[in-house]
């Protein structure tokens, strides 16, 4: 992989960019922000996609393949960490002497001079940032936004808006959210991840309070959780909110009911709004308390923030209901740290009923997995009724010697609650075997473990005509 080098000098000027890697959520909501800007667009990826397809309906020049003559003419080239430094593209924009910019530096470039919002994290960011643009449009704004998923509603993960506010969430995995001159910063919580770039839990924990002393308007941040607390010790701030279950918190969340969408009490300075989410589970109720919070940081009243929360219906690969078949529903998430499958799991147990959870667990990248198998384990083994493991999904990661779905497999207490099957087929017959009327099957993973969804349907149908 390619770790950014932030000393780069972004340009001033950008009149046609080339995009390595357009194919991602991510960049490919970039490189349309970048056609909304009157630049020319080109760009490449390994595989076709609907996004690759979504851009070249736009104007872009797209290729599938990377190739050093996909290059074209562009003065400046963004990439993301994810690509290899053998790249052809990569390697001839650097031999030209071109701009070659991180995808941050991209943002950074388009947001310029625009009062940010910036939303960071280990988890709940894609969610929260999500919520805060749905909620600002209910509210007659118009924002600029980029968001890690696509918003489920909007159908987009950016857009350019007529507003001077911008919208953003901050990636903590590379260090490059310290990047933007934010106004506002969320941070929903701070679980200590990405260790391959930061090197221990310390330097995690204090690019965190970095972020947040750096904010020129007010820090937003989570009263429950313990790294967000150790965070909240170091900053030095004159303006921070909190926000959660704590009695102390300036944002309290009461009266949480989790039968179905969640839905909670939220009070501040002495005001309070009932607030009804369309999603499940008590981590939403705790993301959107922390959207209200921003919300009111930028002049909202309470009640009117609450009220707007309403109608946030999710966002892509976010508890995201494929299809049904033999009386199973079958879902899909973006979990791939153990407090997100711990929360996705409980949310979905408030939906379940009466059935079981049959949890397909694509374990990413191996040091992550070599570093947390055993919590893995633990959370799956605890909040799943049944658990599938897959292999792990590498990502920009060299296999390591023994680190395999069957490490995850193997620190379950009791056997009988896991089975590790490496082939997908094989996986996808065997969660049809198990899985009854009223069961629900829910893939865990960023990588491409919902490129499964449709052979478990298939099985199911196939042992249904059975």
């Amino acid at each position: 992989m390619i770790r950014p080098d932030l000393s780069l000098p972004i340009p001033d000027d950008i009149t046609a960019a080339h995009f390595i890697g357009i194919g991602g959520s991510g960049m490919s909501g970039l490189a349309r922000m970048f056609l909304d800007a009157g630049i020319r667009v080109s760009g490449s990826d390994r595989a076709d996609s609907a996004n690759l397809q979504a851009l070249a309906a736009l104007g872009a020049d797209v290729h599938v393949g990377h190739d050093a003559a996909n290059l074209g003419d562009a003065d400046t080239v963004v990439h993301t960490g994810a690509i290899w430094p053998e790249n052809p593209e990569f390697l001839l924009a650097k031999e030209r002497g071109l701009h070659v910019i991180h995808r941050s530096q991209a943002l950074h470039w388009l947001i310029r001079g625009r009062r940010l919002v910036s939303v960071a994290g280990a988890h709940g960011k894609t969610s929260s940032t999500g919520m805060i643009v749905t909620a600002l449009q209910e509210l007659g704004a118009d924002p600029n936004f980029v968001n890690g998923g696509v918003i489920e509603q909007l159908g987009a993960s950016s857009s350019s808006g007529a507003d001077d506010l911008f919208v953003i969430e901050a990636d903590e995995s590379d260090g490059t959210f310290l990047l933007y001159d934010t106004s506002v910063a969320l941070i929903t919580n701070v679980d200590p991840d990405h260790l391959d770039h930061y090197g221990s839990d310390e330097a995690f924990h204090d690019a965190f309070v970095t972020f947040a002393n750096a904010a020129s308007e007010a820090v937003v941040i989570s009263s429950d959780d313990p790294g967000a607390l150790r965070v909240r010790a170091g900053i030095t701030h004159p303006n921070v909110i909190s926000f959660g279950l704590a009695e102390d918190a300036d944002l309290r969340i009461t009266d949480i009911v989790t039968d179905g969408p969640v839905a909670a009490t939220l009070t501040m300075h002495g005001a309070s709004a009932r607030m009804q989410l369309a999603v499940p589970g008590v981590h939403n109720a705790i993301n959107a308390a922390g959207a209200v919070a921003v919300l009111t940081t930028l002049g909202y009243a309470l009640a009117d923030a609450a009220r707007a929360m309403e109608g946030f219906a999710g966002t892509v690969r976010r508890l995201e209901l494929h299809g049904s078949a033999r009386g199973v529903s079958v879902y899909d998430d973006y979990s791939h740290h153990p407090t997100e499958v711990r929360a996705a799991l409980e949310a979905m147990r408030t939906i379940v009923g009466e059935g079981r959870i049959i949890a397909i667990q694509q374990p990413h990248t191996y040091s992550r997995t070599q570093h947390m198998y055993r919590e893995f384990a633990e959370v799956l083994e605890t909040y799943a009724d049944h658990t599938v493991m897959l292999d792990v999904y590498g990502a920009r990661e060299d296999p390591v010697p023994g680190v395999t779905g069957e490490l995850v497999s193997g620190a379950f207490a009791d056997p009988h609650h896991v089975h590790y099957v490496a082939d997908w087929q094989q996986a996808a017959d065997y969660t049809a075997s198990v899985a009854r009327d009223g069961d629900y099957v829910i893939t865990l993973g960023c990588g491409n473990v919902y490129q499964i969804i449709p052979q478990v349907l298939g099985a199911l149908r196939t042992t249904a005509e059975g």
